[in-house]
């Protein structure tokens, strides 16, 4: 098999030659047929999360075919086309785990990150962590849902039932979490870079009610703002256009440090909260949702071996969507 390998923070991935891998006790094999880049894996490879596994083969947002079991599994068959997402496995026994929270737990595995992920032609993941995709044809436009989607899902979840939303970085979450937001007849106001034309057409494009700078202020008083981009003065800045009530939710797992604000912009009970990780119901629901609902995912697409291409194109905002690598 090839992967692209990191083997230091800050540094290239490398292309490898590695032996085939073989599933243990309850996990699977799966052929990768596309894998999309998501910002974490940005924040991954320049070492601004923890320090996880090294070497490690980033990439959490995989489409592939599943092709051999370990002991113990049953489902899903081999053939089958399945997703694997950024939670790879929990302990289930932690208080977090019990209490349906398994985002929160004390022990997990994280692909691409604490065990190896989807930037090669195979990857082996935990069966009980992996989603079948039936009705999903193009893995290429499935990818993205696997991170991007089930965060964007997780992140709106988290805004209650408001019905404006501000999306701040319209990048492949908030490309998607759009279209879920128009099918359930919400109001979107779309907030992008300074100047960033083609990222406010998409947005528009995409039944957003307005589109601007994320220094504008909204038309209108907003019910809730999600933000993607991992910039903490938005913080603030979102907090300013929301109605009395309102809540922020930071859906980036790395945003630089928040400024200091003053009380008022926070008072009369607004909010400010964060999404960590996902849980497989959230998976569960919205893999449900996005064929109901339309949701296309806006892709380009490069080889396994521009992985450091495609990071380095995200880093610099040179495309709209999501970035996918096909093996």
């Amino acid at each position: 098999m090839k992967a692209m390998v990191l083997h230091a923070y800050g540094e290239r991935l490398r292309l490898e030659e590695r032996p085939l891998p073989i599933p243990g006790a309850d996990e699977i094999r799966v052929r990768v047929e596309a894998c999309a880049v998501c910002r974490t894996d940005l924040h991954v490879v320049d070492g601004e999360l923890p320090p996880g596994k090294l070497p490690v083969v980033p990439g959490h947002e995989i489409v592939g075919i599943v092709e051999a079991l370990g002991e113990g599994v049953e489902a899903p068959a081999i053939g089958t086309r399945v997703g694997i997402p950024w939670l790879g496995h929990t302990c289930g026994v932690c208080p977090y785990c019990r209490s349906h929270h398994e985002n929160l737990c004390d022990d997990p595995l994280f692909t691409g990150y604490t065990r190896d992920g989807g930037f090669a032609t195979h990857v082996v993941a935990d069966a009980a962590f992996c989603f079948p995709l039936d009705g999903f044809t193009d893995p290429v436009a499935a990818a993205p849902m696997m991170c991007a989607g089930l965060i964007g899902w997780r992140t709106l979840k988290m805004a209650g039932e408001a019905q404006r939303i501000g999306i701040y970085g319209f990048g492949a979450a908030a490309h998607l979490i759009a279209q879920v937001c128009r099918w359930q007849g919400r109001e979107v106001y779309a907030f992008t870079r300074a100047g960033d034309a083609k990222a406010q057409e998409l947005a528009l494009s995409l039944g957003a009610r307005w589109a601007g700078s994320s220094d504008e202020t909204p038309p209108e008083q907003l019910d809730a703002a999600l933000i993607f981009a991992p910039v903490g003065a938005l913080v603030p800045t979102a907090l300013r256009g929301l109605r009395k009530g309102g809540r922020v939710v930071c859906g980036g797992i790395h945003m630089s440090d928040i400024p200091q604000f003053p009380y008022s912009i926070l008072w009369e009970e607004r909010q400010v909260v964060s999404v960590a990780n996902l849980t497989r119901e959230d998976a569960t629901e919205f893999l449900a949702i996005a064929p109901k609902a339309g949701v296309t995912a806006t892709t380009t697409t490069y080889p396994l071996e521009q992985a450091n291409e495609a990071l380095a194109d995200l880093r610099a905002g040179r495309f709209q969507g999501a970035a996918v690598l096909v093996p």
